[in-house]
């Protein structure tokens, strides 16, 4: 068990030895200029209003910076950092614990976030899970129905920078027959990349390692 007063993440920045806590990482800001989930009338926050002050979300009693998304979980929050419809790709970031055993996240992320990008055309989803704290798994009903649609599509998971741990946890529940991971994507450097040197080098992996 995780004790709350014992909560904290690794910052964002994963070449510094020191801890930080959950409330002053914030989901990377420089790919902005290039997108803007809220502004995206295709993304599911779109029009969604933040604030740069009031801090209402929390993970554990923890409170977290207000430009994360609350996608319905209590632990689990995301920032899409970019979508590009026309490649059929978007970027999205994670922060807290992926719970499957009491919250079902899986199906939340599925339902209300997958399956709205999926509408738009999206077959090919980038996870940064950097800030993913833990994995507790639950079946693979959903992981499953998900690669089937993505893959009916040509269309691809890929999931960057997972803790050990968390990795070990993922394939002892064998998410990585649905999920590219580990390897060369186990720590991927990726914050001085434009959004599309990201997703060229990404894709370029993910079709070796899927022998396409």
């Amino acid at each position: 068990m995780i004790k709350t007063k014992l909560i904290k993440f690794l910052c964002a920045d994963r070449k510094a030895n020191y801890l930080c806590a959950v409330h002053m990482i914030e989901p990377y800001y420089n790919w902005r200029g290039f997108y803007i989930a809220s502004e995206d009338i295709q993304s599911p926050f779109y029009e969604r209003i933040y604030s740069e002050f009031e801090f209402t979300d929390s993970i554990y009693n923890y409170l977290i910076h207000p430009q994360w998304d609350n996608i319905g979980s209590p632990t689990l929050f995301i920032k899409i950092l970019f979508a590009d419809y026309n490649e059929q790709y978007c970027v999205i970031e994670l922060l807290g614990e992926w719970n499957d055993a009491v919250q079902n996240d899986i199906m939340i992320f599925k339902r209300d976030i997958a399956e709205v990008l999926m509408e738009a055309g999206i077959t090919k989803f980038i996870l940064i899970a950097e800030n993913l704290l833990n994995f507790h798994e639950d079946g693979d009903e959903y992981y499953e129905e998900w690669f089937d649609e993505l893959d009916d599509e040509g269309g691809w998971i890929a999931m960057l920078n997972l803790r050990e741990h968390v990795l070990d946890e993922m394939k002892s529940g064998g998410l990585d027959q649905y999920f590219v991971l580990g390897g060369e994507l186990a720590d991927f450097g990726w914050r001085t990349m434009t959004p599309a040197q990201f997703y060229t080098s990404i894709e370029k992996y993910v079709l070796k390692r899927l022998g396409i």
